[in-house]
């Protein structure tokens, strides 16, 4: 069977405890790989009934997810209601009425021999082999607005087999934030945040999650008033895709009936901006295009959205935990940094003297 190989550009430069602690992942993914040979078995007896040849190459283990099953849109071949929309999104109440979700288990969707898994995108650093981020995922998975239709983004290209009740748990939290629900009275126009520029970068990767900057717009056309958010990370952070390298930013859309005063529509993305509109735009605000000839029209992929009767409170809370780590958006919907923030904040400052 073949064994997940991590990767490592100058395995020379390692410590000898990180050359121990990668020997012994793969020497745990060989095991836990034959542990769970009869189920690998199994499923590929599975596919092949639906015409797909896998091989061991296929299988990897993950400590963090279990056995991982890869192949370019396996989701599509699994079952007939397994449809996206024009947007690559698929209903979540659909999902929901024909796999099951189980308590503590969220971003995972149970058959009797495969479990579906949320994007990896809502994943910690975007990378499909860590946890879900806190804690978007747990909210979407446990939300029930009875006027609300949700849709979610899923990882097409892989499925979970072990399926089980084991999980990689990870203590953590992040408290959505307060807001002025008088959306009505908010102005039109742009805002940008960015973290105090008086602290040492690495001490504002650290306290603020490698953000940047969080640019807001609100605009508003006849009883419709829409709001724009993009979450611009450091430089250091970026992601592949269709082998390029792109810089991640979250981009947050919603729309508000100021008639029936509640939000109507909610969704969210990945941009993936190339290098040069990176530091183009970063620095900018969204009227970028309006300003510039050299329009940027990047690279998107939907990774959720909510239509119905949305309330401010729903928004926002599912607005802060999907910019998950970023002070940034407590700032603007509540004045003011998290309180363990101002005070590491205030103690820096004090050691500068």
């Amino acid at each position: 069977m073949k064994i997940y190989t991590l990767k490592i550009n100058a395995m020379e430069e390692l410590t000898d405890f990180q050359k121990q602690y990668f020997q012994m992942l793969r020497e745990e993914e060989i095991e836990e790989l034959s542990k769970h040979a009869a189920v690998i078995s199994s499923f590929k007896e599975f596919m092949k009934k639906k015409g797909i040849e896998l091989t061991d190459a296929n299988f990897n283990f993950y400590r963090t997810t279990g056995v991982i099953v890869s192949y370019p849109n396996i989701v599509n071949f699994l079952h007939d209601s397994l449809v996206n929309d024009k947007e690559g999104l698929m209903s979540f109440n659909r999902l929901c009425q024909n796999f099951t979700r189980k308590q503590f288990f969220n971003g995972y969707l149970y058959s009797d021999n495969f479990m579906l898994m949320a994007n990896a995108y809502f994943r910690r650093g975007f990378h499909k082999i860590n946890n879900y981020a806190p804690r978007f995922i747990e909210h979407f998975w446990n939300y029930s607005g009875a006027n609300v239709d949700t849709y979610i983004s899923l990882d097409v290209d892989r499925v979970k087999i072990n399926v089980d009740s084991s999980a990689y748990m990870e203590l953590d939290t992040w408290y959505g934030a307060q807001f002025n629900k008088q959306i009505n009275s908010i102005a039109d126009g742009i805002v940008k945040l960015r973290p105090p520029m008086d602290i040492e970068q690495h001490r504002i990767s650290f306290f603020f999650n490698n953000a940047y900057s969080l640019d807001i717009k609100w605009s508003t056309k006849d009883n419709i008033k829409s709001f724009q958010a993009e979450e611009f990370k450091t430089e250091d952070i970026k992601i592949g895709k269709n082998n390029v390298e792109y810089y991640p930013v979250r981009y947050l859309h919603a729309e508000y009936d100021m008639d029936k005063e509640c939000f109507r529509h909610f969704d969210g993305a990945i941009h993936f901006y190339t290098e040069d509109e990176y530091y183009n735009r970063r620095d900018s605000d969204f009227n970028y295009n309006n300003k510039n000839k050299g329009h940027i029209k990047t690279l998107s992929q939907k990774l959720f959205k909510m239509n119905g009767i949305i309330d401010v409170s729903t928004w926002t809370k599912f607005s802060s935990h999907f910019l998950t780590g970023n002070p940034l958006v407590i700032e603007y919907f509540e004045g003011k940094y998290p309180e363990y923030i101002s005070d590491m904040l205030d103690k820096v400052r004090l050691m500068k003297g």
